[in-house]
């Protein structure tokens, strides 16, 4: 088997954001790490004896994974690399982290360790933007972390923006797009907030943006990270030639990644399965559950196609009739080519949404795949 990512989750935050629906528990004390580490380790253990593979990218996420610390995070490392054989396979490991935290110490041990590629929640460059996101940070924290990162060796260092918020302006999002560059990130990545139902935001939700204001911040935030010398190569992700994440592009090229923690989610030796939003569950060594059996089956044509479509290169007849060993099927091309110009490209390399038609992906996604 080809090697696969690894993805840890840990479900910890020091405070939790209105807008987030990802698992998360507040920050208790070192005991709480440490029994957390120790049950991760657990996992791996039976996961290597199961199936005995080799990785090749671990992400940290979370929650705020950086709240482990460094001799934690290197202690996870090193585990998976004596199951894994991670270091072995010139990884990428990356760590996400709020900069709100002072994390000097846990990157430089993160880093001594094996890490990579820091992934940073920064959301915006304008006060008044991350006040209403309820985001611990302010612009200077992530200058200060953005410099830590590189005293440690980190060089690899992922920016998170954040458009659609209540009150941004095509200024203020250029704005953010633009600190993102002058900090020297090698990789921004671009999301429009949702809201999602059980979150504060849900509950209560705030003035945004209509749907074509949301649309031309998009539009505008992509293509000044064009001029910025950025490349998209999905849907709300940019990099520098060379530094795309290379763990994420496993999900969207249907390749195999195991999770570990509490909500982690896998799709790993013919299935797809995600251990319950329950930690306690979790360390108790609870098994994870097999996800609902809808829309297209693992592996198949369609499941690779409907991942494939997220990202700029698109469904090609070259990388479908390696996997699949045949052309890319009539009827999708068919569909394609019923659907606007200025949102789908069909062409002789495959099929593939413009940036325009990545603002519609769910709706021309299924559109393409119907039967």
């Amino acid at each position: 088997m080809q090697p696969i990512g690894l993805y840890i989750h840990t479900p910890f935050c020091v405070s939790k954001c209105p807008y987030c629906d990802f698992y998360s528990l507040p920050l208790g004390g070192e005991e709480q790490l440490d029994a957390y580490v120790t049950g991760v380790m657990a996992s791996m253990e039976r996961w290597a004896e199961k199936a005995p593979v080799t990785a090749d990218t671990l992400y940290f996420g979370g929650g705020t994974p950086a709240l482990l610390g460094g001799a934690r995070l290197a202690a996870l490392i090193k585990k998976a690399d004596v199951l894994f054989g991670l270091l072995d396979n010139h990884p990428e490991i990356t760590l996400e982290a709020n900069p709100a935290d002072n994390l000097a110490n846990t990157l430089a041990a993160f880093a001594a360790a094996g890490g990579n590629r820091l992934s940073l929640g920064m959301q915006s460059a304008v006060p008044a933007e991350l006040a209403l996101l309820g985001r611990r940070h302010t612009p200077a924290d992530v200058e200060r972390t953005v410099s830590d990162a590189r005293r440690a060796g980190l060089e690899n260092v992922s920016l998170d923006v954040m458009l659609g918020i209540s009150g941004q302006t095509e200024k203020t999002a250029l704005t953010s797009v633009e600190r993102a560059a002058d900090l020297g990130a090698t990789h921004v990545s671009a999301y429009l907030l949702k809201l999602e139902p059980d979150t504060p935001f849900g509950h209560c939700p705030p003035p945004l943006p209509g749907e074509d204001a949301t649309a031309d911040l998009y539009l505008a935030a992509m293509e000044r990270l064009d001029a910025l010398g950025y490349h998209q190569y999905e849907i709300s992700n940019t990099a520098k030639p060379g530094h795309e994440s290379r763990h994420n592009l496993k999900y969207w090229d249907s390749r195999p990644y195991l999770g570990l923690g509490p909500a982690a989610s896998s799709c790993f030796l013919g299935r797809r399965f995600t251990y319950p939003r329950d930690t306690a569950y979790y360390l108790a060594g609870g098994a994870p559950v097999d996800d609902p059996a809808e829309g297209p089956a693992v592996g198949s044509p369609a499941e690779y196609a409907l991942l494939r479509l997220r990202l700029t290169e698109g469904l090609t007849e070259e990388g479908f009739c390696r996997r699949y060993g045949t052309a890319l099927p009539a009827g999708w091309r068919d569909n394609a080519t019923r659907l606007p110009r200025n949102l789908v490209t069909v062409d002789e390399t495959g099929i593939r949404l413009t940036r325009e038609g990545f603002l519609l992906s769910n709706y021309l996604i299924c559109t393409i795949l119907e039967e």
